[in-house]
């Protein structure tokens, strides 16, 4: 079992930064992968960055590419999610995830077992 707490969310004005935190507990070895998930009200959620736990590879959304960066620190078992350049259409709920080993891809939320509770963000024009 893997349970994740993320941070960080609140509120900024566009052109703005924030950067979510998300520590992960438990059975780290069984983790293969980490994403930030984000879900706007009425829209899907939707995959915006991932990174392999060693911190080799990693895959950004094209929405956000170039203003958002994923880093981890195995050491506190925790990855963030720098965001820089907000604008409003990044406001959504944020959510960390954990893509274990057996899975095939960490491109969808089906293939991660393990999610934190959430963390708010919020764009003003």
């Amino acid at each position: 079992q893997v349970q994740l707490v993320e941070s960080g969310g609140g509120l900024v004005q566009a052109g703005g930064s924030l950067r979510l935190s998300c520590t992960a507990s438990g059975s780290i070895l069984s983790i293969k992968a980490m994403g930030w998930f984000r879900q706007a009200p009425g829209k899907e959620r939707e995959l915006v960055a991932s990174i392999s736990w060693s911190g080799v590879t990693t895959g950004y959304a094209d929405s956000v590419k170039g203003r958002f960066t994923i880093s981890r620190d195995n050491a506190k078992n925790t990855v963030y999610l720098q965001m820089n350049s907000l604008n409003v259409e990044d406001t959504a709920d944020y959510y960390c995830a954990a893509h274990p080993w057996g899975k095939t891809s960490p491109r969808n939320a089906q293939e991660y077992d393990y999610w934190g509770q959430g963390t708010q963000v919020t764009v003003s024009p």
